[in-house]
């Protein structure tokens, strides 16, 4: 469990615990489901990470509600939204090793996060992320229940794939966005899982052998 979980789960536990100790039954009751409810929220479960450094991985728990084609900076490429809903794991893992180049955060509306205008008007965080294979873009944004995303990392720390680096807080949505010409392994539908599952592989041309990935990420750490 990520620390959020002690902030937002022990206060309704000790007044739930409190009242329970008074007989007021309902309200210690209440207390104590929502305690226990945070508590399971901000689980943070060990993942799998894939071995294949072709791998592109999911950055959030969640159901992919999007997959369409989207320029990024004048690259044309894919995007791949995730909807997070309230009972899935809400930390973020990032979706390659590299090193992340930029966290900016863009204020914004808090629309619900299967509108398609979420993804520009909502408020968000947007790391840039550049690999030994190329360039990805992620997002967390917030929704209509999740007022608050969280960053972990900023500009220049290097990750490695699978690397948790933030969270969204009570269901929200995470965008990724991969260059044209990947092996798309996902469909609209699907219940990925952060860390874990690969939603798709570098293009042919720019995949690197595993000696050579490892090679190429730790120079970027020296």
């Amino acid at each position: 469990m990520v620390k959020e979980g002690y902030y937002f789960g022990v206060p309704p536990v000790l007044l739930g615990g409190f009242a329970i100790a008074f007989h007021w039954w309902i309200l210690g009751s209440v207390l104590l489901a929502l305690g226990f409810f945070c508590f399971s929220f901000f689980r943070d479960p060990e993942r799998t990470i894939p071995e294949d450094p072709a791998a592109i991985v999911a950055p959030a728990d969640g159901r992919v509600v999007v997959i369409t084609e989207e320029s990024n900076a004048g690259r044309p490429g894919t995007r791949i939204s995730i909807f997070l809903a309230i009972w899935n794991v809400h930390v973020n893992r990032s979706p390659a090793a590299g090193v992340i180049t930029k966290v900016d955060y863009h204020p914004g509306k808090f629309l619900a996060a299967w509108d398609p205008k979420a993804s520009t008007q909502n408020e968000q965080n947007v790391f840039t992320l550049a690999t030994p294979t190329g360039i990805l873009e992620f997002k967390q944004i917030a929704g209509l229940v999740a007022r608050r995303v969280v960053s972990w990392k900023k500009p220049q720390d290097v990750v490695a794939q699978g690397e948790r680096v933030g969270l969204v807080r009570f269901g929200s949505r995470v965008d990724l966005w991969i260059p044209a010409g990947s092996e798309l392994l996902v469909k609209v539908g699907d219940t990925v899982h952060g860390g874990s599952s690969t939603l798709a592989r570098w293009p042919a041309h720019a995949r690197l052998s595993p000696s050579d990935a490892g090679i190429l990420v730790a120079e970027k750490r020296s």
